[in-house]
C-alpha cells in the first residue's frame, strides 16, 4: 500500500508538466496520462524496471508540435513524432555497437546547446501572447487584457516564489502550484466556463487518435530529436549520482535511450505528446528516497487510471489561456536558459571562430523562422537549425579562424595599450 501511495506522489510531482503540454498543444489531458503511464511501463519492460525514472510530455517538442498540428493535422503530427522515437531506438543500437562516445562526437555542446535555445525562445511570443488573453498565434483575443495580465502576474509569481523559495516536496511542484493560483484567480474573475464538466461523463474513453504517415511531418519532427536524446543522458546520469547506481553500465544506456523511444512511439500510436524522463521525479526520488523502481510502476499506473476519468479531464481544459501563459513566461525561458548553461557548463570558447559560427546561425534561423523548401517538403524552426546545427559542426575544421582571432585580439591588446 505505501508503494501505491508514492507511486502517486509521484504522479503528483509531474502531473502539472505532463498536462501543461497536451494543453498548449490542443491535445486531451487525457491522452497524454496515458500515453505517459503505458510509455513508462514499457520503460521499466525494455530497461528491466532497474531505473526509478517517471516519463511524460516533453516540452522540447512543444514548437514543433504547435506547428505540426497547425500544418498537418495531429494525425499526421503523431506519425512524425513516432519516427522520432524510431530514432531514439536507432540510437540506442547504435550506442550498444559504438559507445556512448558517438553522441558526444555527433551532437557536442555547441550543437546542443543553440537548438535548445531555439526551443526556448522560439516560443517566446506564444507565451506572452497568452500571458495577455490571446490565442497562441495572437489573433483572437480571449480574455480582457487587464484581467488576463492579473491572472498571467499571480500564476508567474506563485510559480518563481515556489521554485526559488519553497523547500521539500512544494519545491517540486511548482507548475501546480502556479496553476491551481491562476485557477483561483480566474474564477474570481469570473472567467471560468463549467459546462464542459457538467456535461463530461465520470468515465470515459480518452479522444485516442491513431497515426498517419506524411513524409513532410516525418522529417520535420526527427531532427527535434536531437536536444531530447542528449537531455534523456543527462537525466539517466542525474538519477544514477542520485541512488549511487551506474545505469550508463546497467541496463545500459542502449537500453534506456530505446526505452525512451518505444514509449514515444507508443505515445504517438494513440495521440499522446512524446515521453522524455522526467527531472522533477528525480528530484522527488532524491529528496524521499524513494529508489525502488516499482514505486514508478504505481505511478505509471495511477496515471493510466486517471486517463479514463472524463471529468479530470473536463477540468483541466476549463484552465484559461492566461493562466498558462504566465508559467509559460518561466518554462520556455527556463528551457532557454539550460541551452546557455550547456554551453557555459562545458566551457564552449565563442571566440573560436567555427563555434561562433555555428551558435549564431542555429540561433537566427530558428529564432528567425528561416525556412527551407523542395517542392512541397519544408523544413523550419528547430528542425531546420539542428541539422544546419550538425552539419556546420561536422564541415567545419577545427581550427578556423584561429590564427585570425589570436592576431585581431593581440592587434586590440595593443591599441588598449
Amino acid at each position: 500500500m505505501m508503494q501505491v501511495l508514492q507511486g502517486a506522489q509521484m504522479l503528483f510531482v509531474a502531473f502539472g508538466a505532463l498536462v501543461l503540454v497536451p494543453l498548449l498543444t490542443g491535445l486531451d489531458p487525457n491522452v497524454a496520462l496515458f500515453g505517459a503511464g503505458a510509455g513508462t511501463l514499457l520503460f521499466q519492460v525494455v530497461t528491466k524496471r532497474s531505473v526509478p525514472i517517471f516519463l511524460a510530455s516533453s516540452f522540447a517538442f512543444i514548437a514543433p508540435m504547435m506547428y505540426g498540428i497547425q500544418t498537418w493535422g495531429v494525425a499526421s503530427t503523431m506519425g512524425g513524432l513516432m519516427m522520432a522515437g524510431v530514432v531514439y531506438v536507432i540510437m540506442g543500437g547504435i550506442i550498444k555497437v559504438r559507445g556512448v562516445g558517438f553522441i558526444h562526437r555527433l551532437l557536442p555542446p555547441v550543437v546542443v546547446g543553440p537548438v535548445i535555445m531555439v526551443i526556448g525562445l522560439g516560443l517566446a511570443p506564444a507565451a506572452v501572447n497568452m500571458a495577455v488573453g490571446k490565442t497562441g498565434g495572437g489573433d483572437i483575443q480571449l480574455i480582457a487584457h487587464d484581467t488576463a495580465l492579473w491572472i498571467s502576474a499571480i500564476s508567474l509569481t506563485v510559480t518563481i516564489t515556489l521554485s526559488v523559495f519553497a523547500k521539500g516536496i512544494l519545491k517540486l511542484i511548482p507548475i501546480v502550484g502556479g496553476i491551481t493560483a491562476g485557477y483561483i484567480t480566474s474564477l474570481g474573475f469570473g472567467v471560468i466556463d463549467f459546462t464542459p464538466v457538467i456535461q463530461a461523463s465520470w468515465l470515459a474513453v480518452p479522444n485516442f487518435t491513431l497515426p498517419e504517415f506524411n513524409i513532410n511531418a516525418v522529417l520535420f519532427m526527427i531532427p527535434v530529436a536531437i536536444a531530447p536524446a542528449v537531455e534523456h543522458v543527462g537525466d539517466i546520469l542525474a538519477i544514477s549520482n542520485v541512488t549511487g547506481k551506474d545505469y550508463l553500465k546497467k541496463p545500459g544506456l542502449h537500453r534506456t535511450m530505446a526505452g525512451d523511444g518505444i514509449a514515444t512511439i507508443a505515445a504517438s500510436l494513440v495521440g499522446a505528446p512524446p515521453n522524455t524522463t522526467y527531472s522533477e521525479v528525480t528530484g522527488a526520488v532524491m529528496l524521499t528516497k524513494a529508489f525502488n523502481p516499482v514505486i514508478m510502476t504505481w505511478a505509471a499506473v495511477t496515471a493510466i487510471v486517471l486517463a479514463f476519468v472524463g471529468k479530470l479531464g473536463a477540468i483541466l481544459q476549463t484552465i484559461p489561456v492566461p493562466v498558462m501563459g504566465g508559467i509559460m513566461i518561466l518554462l520556455f525561458g527556463s528551457i532557454a536558459t539550460v541551452g546557455l548553461n550547456t554551453l557555459i557548463r562545458n566551457q564552449v570558447d565563442l571566440h573560436k571562430a567555427r563555434n561562433l559560427v555555428i551558435v549564431a546561425v542555429t540561433l537566427v534561423f530558428g529564432i528567425g523562422g528561416m525556412a527551407f523548401g523542395i517542392g512541397e517538403f519544408s523544413l523550419q524552426g528547430v528542425s531546420l537549425c539542428g541539422i544546419v546545427a550538425i552539419l556546420l559542426n561536422l564541415i567545419l575544421p577545427q581550427d578556423l579562424g584561429e590564427t585570425n582571432m589570436v592576431d585581431n585580439a593581440q592587434i586590440e591588446d595593443t591599441e588598449h595599450l
